[in-house]
């Protein structure tokens, strides 16, 4: 059969299923060929579960800016790739052509070739929403160099914890970054972790918000001079292997350590194009207007590297949602023609508390697609975006990945197949979704819930963690052999559809946000007052999850707000403002096993105020502690220092 590349039908989605899980080879062959290759791979997939190895088009040849860009010029090079829709409404967008993308990329390229960078240098990335970003990471991957985005809100301890595990040459960001009313010094929480990180390294400053800065002749450069001292525009592009790395991106881990998930070029291409087309039906022409940040996998996979594959405009926005008032998406929207929005449903319930008055002015009638991202949507905030983003005429798609997937793995494709509300659909093809117990086995039984797995591998399947393979294997293939382990429960509706039920082991979804609660935890326990902590997570109406600090004090009467914000401080300190609990309860003792395991369902249920259910606990060392730790929590105490 011929297998094309846009699914238009729901019977071509299921022609195209069953080929790609019965002749994967045939089938990602097919996808792979509609991209440009300077040399056709030898062999589609070879790969070993136990091992954790995955080659994709072994032997191919490529690079993934021609793709992204070159090969757009010869017909549309004067088609807008990048729309920038400034923090300040009344600071002018900016429309950057293909062409202009191109020569712009080749520019920064020379820059990052004129200041040492070569094919596999580390160069991390630190800057706001601007183009400039988008920039970088293109020049890095034009010449082979692996580009590490940061997220903005991380803390200088953060920051300097990825440039020593990246071990990198060059770091680039802002002077500052506008986000609403503030502004984000970027270049000094910079200097700050570069005074941990011991090594030689370089520095380019994107001037912004025209802070002042403390600018290091030695190691600090101006993008802009760096930029000017470019005469001529010589192509530094590298050709690479499918299988070299394209970039690393941090994830939160149950160890406290983040991991440095790795993507590499082949086959992170064709799954990122390949999904974006399918899931949003993107059609030539179409406005995407994605609000993730670019320093979280949403914003590398569906604001640059997916919607530039494929010749799409691509909106990067600098603010925020609310600001200067709950409407300013929708004016985004209408002022760009926007067809596709895609955001989190934590945007979505904070904008849902602003009442209706938010569309009085806005027509929202180009929308053509609206999609949420970053955990499940709750069924209020589900139909609340249909009904007035969507005026119940856009197909809602709820969609669920990961960093380590680069894509979207489960979701409707918009128009073609459909879900009933909170529940995300169907597996894209070459998506082999699995359920299973606690001891590995499948569960075939509807509405019963399991652990989801992955049973064969797809295109942009983490390659490796950094530096670290064998965490790769014991944190996502070790738990059940012969399968990619998400950390994720779901079950199987009597239709085919996941619903996703949230995270099972250590690790939070907080505003969309990946935080290992061992990570947390460790930077509590670095204040000289904390003897220990546990981290859980509870339902939050905004975030959807929040985070439940428990703290054993040293000395207890000391507890006071000025402790609590210590605590607090400590964790935005070595984090970021983003994993502060949102509640923090002084305890005298944690529910633990005789093993010394701290039960943290129980917990959970304490956090969440279901304590008429709290199962077994026979198993605690001393169960008399989980009775004062309710107490407490019905005390005083959490209305003295609860932040709501």
């Amino acid at each position: 059969m011929k297998i094309p590349f846009h699914i238009t039908n729901t019977e071509e989605y299921n022609r195209c299923y069953t080929e790609s899980v019965q002749n994967p080879d045939n089938f990602w062959n097919e996808i792979a060929s509609n991209f440009l290759w300077r040399n056709k791979w030898s062999t589609v997939l070879d790969y070993n579960f136990e091992s954790a190895r995955f080659n994709w088009f072994v032997n191919g040849k490529l690079n993934i800016t021609e793709n992204c860009i070159d090969r757009h010029l010869l017909t549309n090079s004067e088609d807008i790739a990048i729309i920038w829709e400034p923090n300040f409404e009344n600071e002018a967008s900016h429309f950057i052509t293909y062409r202009e993308l191109h020569q712009r990329v080749i520019k920064f390229a020379l820059v990052l070739k004129n200041n040492g960078i070569q094919k596999g240098d580390r160069v991390c990335i630190n800057m706001g929403m601007i183009p400039e970003l988008a920039i970088a990471i293109l020049a890095c991957a034009r010449i082979g160099a692996i580009h590490s985005v940061i997220f903005g809100g991380f803390s200088s301890k953060s920051i300097a914890d990825r440039l020593v595990d990246a071990d990198a040459k060059m770091i680039i960001c802002c002077d500052g970054a506008f986000r609403g009313k503030k502004i984000i010094p970027i270049k000094s929480i910079i200097d700050d972790a570069l005074k941990l990180y011991s090594k030689n390294i370089s520095v380019i400053v994107y001037q912004r918000t025209k802070t002042k800065i403390n600018f290091n002749p030695s190691i600090d450069k101006w993008w802009h001079e760096e930029m000017n001292k470019i005469n001529e525009l010589t192509d530094p592009l590298v050709i690479l292997d499918s299988d070299d790395p394209l970039f690393i991106l941090y994830t939160s881990g149950s160890t406290g350590k983040p991991k440095g998930v790795v993507h590499s070029c082949g086959g992170y291409m064709v799954y990122t194009a390949y999904s974006f087309v399918n899931a949003f039906q993107y059609h030539k022409g179409m406005v995407h207007f994605c609000t993730a940040d670019i320093g979280w996998i949403t914003g590398h996979s569906y604001i640059v590297y997916g919607p530039l594959l494929c010749g799409a405009t691509s909106i990067i926005y600098e603010g925020i949602p609310t600001w200067p008032k709950s409407d300013r998406f929708w004016k985004i929207i209408d002022k760009h023609k926007v067809n596709i929005f895609y955001t989190a449903p934590t945007a979505i319930r904070s904008l849902m508390s602003y009442g209706l008055a938010q569309f009085e002015n806005s027509k929202l009638n180009s929308l053509k697609v609206i999609g949420s991202v970053g955990e499940p949507i709750n069924e209020e905030a589900w139909h609340w975006y249909y009904d007035n983003v969507g005026k119940k005429n856009c197909p809602l798609i709820d969609t669920w990945w990961q960093t380590e997937t680069g894509g979207i793995l489960i979701s409707d494709l918009a128009g073609i197949t459909k879900s009933p509300p909170s529940i995300a659909g169907k597996p894209l093809p070459g998506i082999q979704p699995v359920l299973v117990n606690e001891d590995g086995n499948e569960i075939v039984d509807y509405g019963t819930q399991g652990k989801l797995c992955i049973k064969f591998p797809w295109p942009s399947i983490i390659f490796t963690t950094y530096r670290n393979h064998d965490r790769c294997i014991e944190t996502y293939f070790k738990p059940f052999t012969g399968k990619y382990y998400t950390g994720d429960g779901a079950y199987l509706t009597k239709y085919g559809n996941y619903r996703i039920i949230g995270r099972v082991d250590d690790v939070l979804n907080i505003s969309g946000h990946r935080i290992g609660t061992a990570e947390v935890e460790n930077a509590i326990n670095s204040h000289p007052e904390v003897l220990e902590s546990a981290i859980v997570g509870y339902p939050h109406p905004v975030k959807g999850e929040a985070i439940c600090a428990f703290v054993i004090i040293e000395h207890q009467s000391n507890y006071t707000q000025m402790l609590r914000n210590e605590i607090e401080n400590c964790v935005s300190m070595q984090i970021g403002s983003f994993a502060k609990p949102d509640r923090i309860l002084q305890v005298p003792g944690l529910p633990k096993t005789r093993s010394g395991k701290i039960m943290r369902r129980i917990l959970r249920k304490i956090a969440s105020g279901d304590t008429n259910n709290l199962g077994d606990l026979t198993s605690l060392l001393d169960s008399s502690i989980v009775d004062k730790i309710i107490e407490l929590n019905n005390s005083d105490q959490i209305n003295n220092f609860e932040k709501f």
